[in-house]
């Protein structure tokens, strides 16, 4: 089973040295899936999963983490403005636990609070229409998830 790590200085040091790394931005209806590149300087928004059966959101992410040689996960947890446990952050937790018995690269998790509100912010910047905003959110969003982490992981 693969180590999930609540403290993210753990988690840093469970990874390679090299190697590209994922972001998820695990939703109801979603996950949001962006990666690295192997230096683990940009994180770039990959795509957006449509949730279904866990197995079936499952075999759809470690097919996409297997295509590009993913190393480590990083899974955004959704915390309350004041750093308390938000109302998603167990069914995330739940969420990594089974990702994590089914094998693959460690488990992370990285404060999410506001990706969203960034990532919808960026993209309406961007002059994006609202279907396409629609059809993207999730995957910036976790592009944000990830370019954070990346950037604490340079400070470690």
């Amino acid at each position: 089973m693969t180590d999930v790590h609540a403290d993210f200085a753990a988690f840093a040091a469970a990874l390679p040295a090299f190697g590209a790394l994922a972001g998820l931005d695990v939703g109801d209806k979603t996950v949001g899936v962006a990666v690295s590149d192997g230096m683990r300087t940009v994180a770039t928004p990959l795509q957006t999963v449509r949730r279904r059966k866990f197995t079936l959101d499952a075999e759809a992410i470690e097919a996409m983490l297997a295509d590009r040689a993913v190393c480590g996960v990083v899974i955004g947890l959704p915390l309350n403005m004041d750093g308390s446990d938000g109302p998603r952050v167990q069914s995330t937790r739940a969420f990594a636990r089974n990702l994590a018995r089914r094998g693959g690269p460690p488990i992370g998790f990285w404060d999410e609070r506001l990706s969203t509100v960034a990532a919808e912010r960026a993209l309406l910047e961007a002059d994006t229409s609202r279907k396409r905003r629609a059809e993207v959110i999730d995957s910036v969003a976790a592009g944000y998830i990830l370019q954070g982490a990346l950037d604490r992981l340079r400070n470690i």
